[in-house]
């Protein structure tokens, strides 16, 4: 089942099961969108990551992936438990007037801001 992040309200959000990225030390990084008149704008807080070790991709499926590698490994020593964490992974569908051979990237200061342009359809029409 796709999700479309997009469309979903906050209160309806599933429960993350996080089993599989601790075993494949993943960590989900902080992110943030805003929605404006001809874009979206993605927010992700990068911390530890160099901009030459960020993917960010759109698969066959239009999902938009973005990927990053940490400097070094984090550790996290919640409820009595270790884990380490090597990557940064967040994966979401993207809405269907989503203009993906026009999506920009851009990273400074740990924070990525993608920029995702809406396809406009149609044509104009004269007006006399």
């Amino acid at each position: 089942m796709r999700i479309n992040w997009f469309d979903i309200e906050y209160s309806r959000l599933p429960l993350l099961h996080l089993d599989d990225d601790f075993e494949q030390k993943i960590l989900h990084p902080l992110s943030c969108i805003r929605e404006h008149e001809s874009k979206w704008v993605l927010e992700f807080d990068l911390p530890l990551v160099d901009k030459r070790d960020i993917t960010v991709s759109v698969d066959a499926d239009g999902m938009l992936v973005v990927e990053a590698k940490l400097k070094e490994t984090f550790e996290d020593h919640k409820g009595g438990e270790q884990h380490q964490f090597e990557y940064f992974k967040k994966s979401m569908t993207l809405p269907k007037n989503a203009d993906t051979k026009k999506i920009t990237a851009r990273f400074a200061d740990g924070r990525l801001a993608i920029t995702i342009p809406k396809a406009f359809q149609g044509s104009p029409v004269k007006v006399e």
